[in-house]
C-alpha cells in the first residue's frame, strides 16, 4: 500500500496564497500519477488538479484554473499544489491521491491511495 502525508494546510485571508505538499516514502512514487481533490462540508468531494506521471500533462478543475499549480518533484516523493489568489470557497479538506499510470484522473475512483487530507481554510 502506498500511503500519502499531506502538509501545508492552514488559515489564510482571501486573496492569499497556501503551498500544500504530499509526500510518500514508497520507492516506486515516480510509477504514479497523483492529484489533489478536496471536500467542504456537507459537499461530494471533488476533483481539483492532476499531473501524469511524468509531469508533462497537468489538469485542472474549472474553479481553479489559473489560480492553483500542481507540480511534482520525484526524486522528493513529493507532490506540491500551489494555491494562489484563495476564495472562501475554497475552503475545504484536501486530499492527494496516487493513480496507475494510463489511468483517467477526475473521479475519485480513478485513484488507488489517499492521504488523510489536510484543512485549508480561507477567511474573507
Amino acid at each position: 500500500q502506498v500511503q500519502l502525508v499531506e502538509s501545508g494546510g492552514g488559515l489564510v485571508q482571501a486573496g492569499g496564497s497556501l503551498r500544500l505538499s504530499c509526500a510518500t516514502p514508497d520507492r516506486t512514487f515516480a510509477n504514479y500519477a497523483l492529484g489533489w481533490f478536496r471536500q467542504a462540508p456537507g459537499m461530494e468531494r471533488e476533483f481539483v488538479a492532476h499531473i501524469s506521471w511524468l509531469g508533462d500533462y497537468t489538469y485542472y478543475a474549472d474553479s481553479v484554473k489559473g489560480r492553483f499549480i500542481i507540480t511534482r518533484n520525484n526524486a522528493k516523493n513529493t507532490v506540491y499544489l500551489q494555491m494562489n489568489s484563495l476564495k472562501p470557497e475554497d475552503t475545504a479538506v484536501y486530499y492527494c491521491a496516487a493513480a496507475p499510470p494510463n489511468s483517467a484522473y477526475s473521479r475519485a475512483s480513478d485513484y488507488d491511495y489517499w492521504g488523510q487530507g489536510t484543512q485549508v481554510t480561507v477567511s474573507s
